[in-house]
């Protein structure tokens, strides 16, 4: 799937480059497979993950500190 759902997008919306560069690959991996969502973790003040969580339901992203 290369397009992403609606709300994926929207979440982008106003987010820097390297932001999106770094995001964007794993809502293209939680829409192909429809079934979990993505958590997006700020590790540092410039330190970024995201990743597929299957304990979010399919089309929900949470922002986590850790």
């Amino acid at each position: 799937m290369s397009q992403l759902p609606a709300g994926y997008m929207k979440y982008l919306e106003g987010r820097s480059d390297d932001f999106v560069e770094t995001v964007r690959p794993v809502l293209l991996q939680s829409a192909a497979d429809g079934l979990y969502g993505v958590r997006v973790v700020a590790n540092e003040p410039h330190a970024l993950q995201a990743l597929v969580d299957d304990r979010i339901p399919f089309g929900t992203i949470v922002e986590d500190i850790d």
